[in-house]
């Protein structure tokens, strides 16, 4: 079976991550999460204190940018992948709300998008990975072999992030929730660089009212038709 690359791309907690990490546990592939990629910056840029310092602005923080270490190293014990900040495992920290409310200001900015984008192609190279994000079908792996754009209704995503919030411990309203989800939403697909959009060549998934399986069923009927 000839390896490939899948690009998911979508709205903010249209379940992107989780259908990507089904798929690549399936195939025995990496999982490249770009959103992790990006919550890492903005956990880095708070712990440097930047957003409440003089320090804020882009040519101050990308050379501390550029020195930054950040790996994707699979967790045997948990099956899944875990993102290391200069060693140090960050998987529990970058889902906070905190971050959550900086992260579209960041991918704003081209200096970063243009790091983490070389980062990515560089662990791609050999394929056989599954992308999910914002920018990857159109942007980042605009050759991937398969390309799916995932949406689902405000109210469901915003019950999927509030639900896993609670389970995180963290004290936050529905309402909260929903309305960051709609400033997200705006800022990804308003921004000049890489806008969130659906390429020509996607196959698009409403999951609203779909089932993890009967997502992975479809993905999986053209994963079969590329890989033979």
């Amino acid at each position: 079976m000839k390896k490939i690359i899948i690009a998911i791309d979508g709205y903010s907690s249209s379940g992107k991550s989780t259908l990507a990490k089904a798929i690549s546990e399936k195939l025995k592939y990496k999982h490249i999460d770009s959103g992790a990629l990006y919550r890492s910056i903005a956990l880095f840029a708070i712990q440097k204190k930047i957003f409440n310092s003089d320090l804020w602005n882009v040519h101050n923080f990308i050379p501390l940018l550029e020195k930054i270490n950040l790996k994707f190293k699979w967790n045997k014990k948990y099956g899944q992948t875990n993102i290391f900040l200069n060693e140090e495992n960050i998987q529990s920290k970058i889902r906070t709300e905190k971050i959550g409310k900086k992260v579209s200001l960041l991918a704003q900015i081209p200096e970063i998008r243009k790091i983490l984008t070389v980062m990515q192609r560089n662990i791609g190279k050999n394929k056989g990975i599954v992308v999910d994000g914002r920018d990857i079908g159109n942007y980042v792996f605009p050759k991937s072999e398969i390309k799916i754009f995932m949406k689902g209704s405000i109210e469901i995503r915003s019950y999927r992030r509030y639900q896993d919030l609670k389970k995180r411990g963290e004290k936050v309203s529905y309402e909260e929730v929903k309305k960051n989800l709609i400033h997200r939403d705006i800022m990804d697909v308003s921004r000049n660089i890489s806008p969130l959009k659906k390429s020509v060549d996607s196959v698009e998934i409403d999951n609203t009212s779909m089932t993890i399986e009967e997502q992975l069923n479809l993905i999986f009927q053209l994963i079969n038709k590329k890989t033979k």
